[in-house]
């Protein structure tokens, strides 16, 4: 391309002509004639030949100024190595301008050398501390120096569409995405001379589309007229299909190198010969990268027209009614740098490319979103979409997904079409349905609902697990049940963090068949009353009555084998009671509840998971008075331990259905 932004995209910077005999004079003239002219790629050849026979000590502070515009040369190329090197060297002769250190930060922030670049902002802005650009810079170094700014985004070389010189800008012909147009430099193009401005062949627009498999074929030219010997690039399209704007070089004998709009109309598939789009009656400003809005009402575009906010500014004028809707797109999007390369995504998405942003380097690609006030929120894309380099020229197909152009890894600064894509979150809730004693309960179904509006239904597999994908921030309510088991419900909320994840939780059912023993409920020392730390097992065990409407249960109590048998029934029974009395007031209908205490008269026997837990003990055996007798002290604590429990019983599972 023949500035790091586009190879159609062109400065009109208007120097002096230096004339200075001591070096033969005719050449640097030339120099600078070609530099004036933006013909970058032929100035930076003629300094080079220049300052290499400058070899005197005396002829030091002329290499200087010489090193300083073949580095700004580079910089138009998107050399950015190059043009480090040339800056430094100007430095090193003691070359005076006031921006050479900020155009040394630059060079070397494209580079990708974050701390440097750093250092040279920081040396630069002492001095000159108001200054917008800088502090953005200096904003942008620090923040790739980083590791913050990590996407999701998948980024990959297009290597069908690129070719061993330039292509980019890539556009989606329509909706249906199966056309793709992208500007090229390939050895194939029409036009035979190469470009003064970058030394490749002057640009052409060619296309690829998809087979029937749904795979990009080899591209080619477009049909018609609408290639020619000049340069022609960045194309657009308006929602029907009929109309081509492109961006077309102006080249004119002794005259400065500029962009202009053109359009090209569609018949039979071939595009006529472009016709210019008059924007403003401005003949020195440049105009280039349109990009047709979605609804077909604006077309949006890059100009260093007057009455913008210095460099080239984004503006759109309005395709239905021109006179007088010529529309600056204002302090939020356009900076004292270059914002280049619109894309119209929606009536509020804008993307476009800036490096007056804070951003990795060169050009970045950002998204601007419309407020209610009016106003553009603007972000960067981040990485991998951005590098140290040259990043532009976007255009989205289905979802998050799409192309784009960077210059990233090409020393000679030429432009590549990458693809990106934004994988979807894999984000998934899994666990197991158990039952009491931790066995798996097959054929579980489970229901999860989230406040989303989603619903979504699972049968457990056999050994009990089961998975269900989630959305990112939003509240689930799930509930699991099964044949002879009571329903369960868990609560769950994904957070919004934008990486995979995978959650788990797991139900434990309470079998309606047997006895289902409570954990975790405690009694003051040979009293009924229920301690605070029993809290939360019997809100839970309310829980499990709410979600189960038409149970009746019988709540037990069960004591140890100490103390009379007198005894250790009215101490059981008063401690069943308090329970139901709990229940009670946490709302459950006292008609549901029963209560019963059976003191020592049903001793507990060994499940798996007690048997698990406890492998002093077999399943099946039953801790009976005789049986703890014959164990050692410290085992026949853990057997009254276990037998001293509160469980309840299922007694119907139709309370008030008919």
């Amino acid at each position: 391309m023949y500035t790091r932004r586009n190879i159609l995209w062109v400065g009109a910077i208007l120097m002096s002509v230096l004339m200075l005999s001591s070096c033969g004079g005719a050449k640097l003239s030339t120099a600078n004639e070609q530099m004036a002219k933006g013909e970058y790629f032929d100035a930076s050849k003629t300094y080079r030949k220049v300052y290499n026979k400058l070899t005197k000590r005396e002829e030091r502070p002329l290499r200087g100024e010489i090193a300083f515009k073949m580095a700004q040369c580079y910089d138009k190329l998107g050399m950015a190595a190059n043009a480090t090197a040339a800056y430094q060297n100007a430095i090193r002769y003691q070359y005076e301008d006031s921006t050479l250190h900020l155009r040394l930060a630059r060079s070397l922030h494209a580079e990708g050398k974050y701390p440097a670049a750093v250092k040279e902002y920081e040396e630069y802005l002492a001095y000159h501390p108001e200054d917008d650009a800088a502090v953005n810079g200096l904003l942008g170094a620090r923040m790739g120096a980083t590791r913050d700014g990590a996407t999701r985004y998948v980024v990959k070389n297009a290597k069908l569409f690129n070719s061993r010189r330039a292509d980019y800008s890539p556009m989606f012909f329509d909706k249906s995405y199966d056309v793709i147009y992208f500007t090229t430099t390939n050895e194939k193009v029409v036009g035979d001379k190469r470009s003064e401005i970058n030394g490749m062949k002057k640009a052409d627009i060619w296309f690829s589309r998809k087979n029937e498999q749904g795979k990009w074929m080899r591209p080619e030219p477009v049909e018609g007229d609408l290639n020619t010997d000049r340069e022609e690039g960045t194309p657009t399209f308006t929602p029907d299909g009929a109309t081509m704007y492109l961006s077309k070089a102006r080249r004119e004998p002794n005259a400065n190198t500029g962009v202009e709009i053109y359009s090209s109309q569609r018949s039979d598939a071939k595009w006529n010969s472009p016709v210019k789009y008059e924007i403003t009656a401005d003949t020195i400003s440049n105009y280039g990268h349109p990009a047709v809005s979605p609804d077909g009402r604006y077309l949006y575009f890059s100009s260093d027209m007057p009455g913008g906010s210095g460099g080239y500014d984004i503006w759109r004028v309005n395709l239905r009614e021109r006179q007088g809707s010529l529309e600056n797109m204002g302090q939020w999007i356009n900076t004292s740098g270059n914002e280049m390369f619109p894309y119209v995504r929606s009536d509020s998405v804008l993307y476009f490319a800036s490096d007056g942003h804070p951003g990795y380097g060169g050009l970045d690609l950002f998204r601007a979103q419309l407020t209610p006030s009016g106003g553009w929120v603007v972000t960067n894309m981040g990485r991998p979409v951005n590098s140290s380099a040259d990043d532009f020229g976007i255009t989205f197909g289905e979802g998050e997904s799409g192309f784009f152009s960077s210059n990233r890894g090409d020393r000679r600064g030429y432009d590549h079409i990458y693809s990106f894509e934004l994988p979807d979150l894999k984000i998934q809730i899994s666990g197991w349905v158990l039952d009491r004693d931790e066995e798996p309960v097959a054929n579980a179904v489970i229901r999860i609902v989230g406040n989303d509006g989603s619903n979504q239904k699972a049968v457990a597999r056999t050994d009990g697990s089961f998975s269900f994908p989630l959305q990112r921030g939003v509240s689930y309510v799930m509930l699991a049940g099964a044949k002879g088991y009571l329903n369960a419900r868990q609560q769950f909320t994904s957070d919004t963090a934008e990486e995979d994840a995978e959650y788990n939780v797991d139900f434990i059912l309470a079998s309606i068949n047997k006895p289902v023993v409570i954990d975790n409920i405690f009694y003051d020392f040979d009293k009924a009353t229920l301690r605070p730390e029993s809290r939360t097992a019997l809100d839970s065990m309310a829980q499990v009555l709410r979600d189960n409407p038409n149970v009746t249960i019988e709540m037990a109590s069960h004591t140890d084998r100490k103390g009379s048998d007198e005894y250790n029934l009215n101490l059981s029974t008063r401690r069943a009671r308090s329970v139901i009395e709990y229940l009670i007031e946490a709302g459950i209908d006292p008609a549901r509840l029963q209560y019963q205490g059976y003191g020592e008269s049903r001793p507990k026997t060994i499940t798996k998971k007690l048997a698990r837990l406890h492998p002093q003990f077999n399943e099946g055996d039953v801790l009976t008075e005789e049986y703890i007798e014959a164990l050692s002290p410290e085992d026949q604590e853990v057997a009254d331990q276990i037998n001293r429990r509160t469980e309840f019983q299922v007694l119907s599972i139709d309370y008030q259905m008919y």
